[in-house]
């Protein structure tokens, strides 16, 4: 009789050879690589596997439900919320100010962020920097309970574990195909219990998805799954130049989500506007679903999802929930943006002549955040003084760079000749 781990090697060895595969051999491979029974080798030649063919849509499905079904999951009553971006695009942290703002509407939305994959901070490592992301999941369901909302790391859960062993391989490489990059979300999705979410999918030429054909065709994807789950699922495809922001790194760019939460005068407009579509499309979804007594309210007090959603932002109730969930995650909830303690090592980049910033470019942006540090230290980044389009005169900064180490500085500083950040 065959083993598990063999029907695994040969279903690997069937889809190098551009075989389609049973959902009883994709549930062995996911089952091997969730028990840690595969090394890195067999892991990596699983990854590689879908990445230049692709997996069927049946086949997505089964990766998806499998990778589920070999983890942990959690269960909550009624409408869970959530929202995931692609990612690929730095300074661009919007789930801080998205949570806040749905939690307080009065949904749960229990999210479950990844550390830096191919970006120099992910959500996680951000959010490690205003309280504990490391949570058990019965802490999870007491922050839910108390707050509405979480943000935590999700690879301690062993939640759709063979996810995260699969992530590690392809670190070094710095990439994940589209179909992975689907699976990954999807199933974090369904093991967290969400059940109304949305999806930021930026397109450009430095992030993960460069063409809107090849936006498309994910989302398209993405709704298959969603109806075969049961899902509502909504994807918000937008064309990318920039960061949202204007901070790259942890500290950087929770300073911006908390600047957006406090309304503070020098909050990254930009980012705002991001999250403010996320957080309205996010509750529009919740409303369907919601009591006829609810929907009549928000319409007859703010019009529709959006007025309801630019009021929980403006009032200040989306950051005094932001508060409580960093209390009840273990963090200090008297936090302000203007506090928050960056590298103490620092360099400003000047212009060495006039003109107009023509582009960024987002990967060696993060190429450079990682030589200074981040996101292993919190305070190391990029600040981006100067954006797309703005102007410059000779003698002005057009980004400043931290680290929390002297060498880490003068190495970022010599990248930046090798990597540059802006083209104007």
């Amino acid at each position: 009789m065959i083993t598990e781990k063999q029907l695994a090697i040969d279903a690997i060895r069937k889809k190098l050879v551009g075989k389609n595969l049973t959902y009883r051999e994709v549930y062995a491979i996911m089952d091997q690589i969730s028990r840690k029974k595969f090394d890195d080798v067999l892991t990596t030649y699983f990854a590689a596997s879908g990445y230049s063919e692709g997996f069927t849509n049946d086949e997505l499905y089964y990766l998806t439900k499998a990778m589920v079904e070999t983890g942990r999951k959690l269960e909550f009553k009624g409408i869970v919320a959530d929202k995931h971006s692609v990612g690929g695009v730095p300074g661009t942290r919007t789930t801080p100010i998205v949570v806040a703002i749905v939690a307080a509407a009065g949904f749960k939305i229990p999210k479950s962020s990844s550390r830096a994959i191919t970006t120099v901070g992910g959500t996680a490592d951000d959010m490690e920097v205003l309280a504990p992301v490391d949570l058990t999941e019965k802490q999870i369901y007491e922050v839910v309970d108390k707050t509405n909302g979480c943000i935590v790391w999700g690879g301690s859960l062993k939640i759709a574990p063979a996810d995260d062993l699969i992530i590690q391989v392809e670190k070094p490489l710095m990439f994940e195909s589209f179909d992975k990059i689907l699976v990954s979300i999807m199933a974090k999705k369904i093991a967290f219990g969400s059940n109304h979410v949305v999806i930021d999918l930026p397109y450009g030429k430095d992030v993960k998805i460069h063409h809107l054909k090849d936006a498309q065709a994910i989302e398209k994807k993405f709704l298959y799954l969603a109806k075969r789950f049961k899902i509502r699922l909504r994807v918000l495809i937008h064309h990318t130049e920039e960061p949202a922001g204007r901070g790259i790194g942890p500290v950087l760019e929770i300073r911006e989500s908390l600047r957006v939460l406090q309304q503070k005068k020098n909050r990254p407009l930009d980012l705002e506007v991001r999250a403010v579509d996320l957080a309205s499309n996010l509750l529009e979804l919740c409303l369907k679903d919601s009591p006829e007594e609810l929907r009549k309210a928000i319409k007859e007090i703010y019009g529709n999802a959006y007025g309801w959603t630019l009021d929980l932002l403006q009032s200040g109730r989306a950051f005094e929930k932001l508060q409580q969930i960093i209390q009840a995650q273990g963090g200090n909830p008297n936090v302000d943006s203007e506090t928050l303690k960056l590298g103490e090592y620092s360099f400003a980049d000047k212009a060495d002549k006039d003109g107009v910033v023509k582009e960024l470019n987002s990967k060696n942006m993060t190429g450079v955040a990682k030589i200074l540090g981040a996101p292993k230290q919190k305070g190391a980044g990029i600040y981006l003084n100067k954006k797309i389009g703005d102007k410059i005169a000779k003698g002005e900064v057009l980004y400043t760079l931290f680290s929390e180490n002297v060498y880490n500085l003068r190495e970022g500083k010599l990248s930046i000749l090798h990597f540059p950040i802006i083209k104007y």
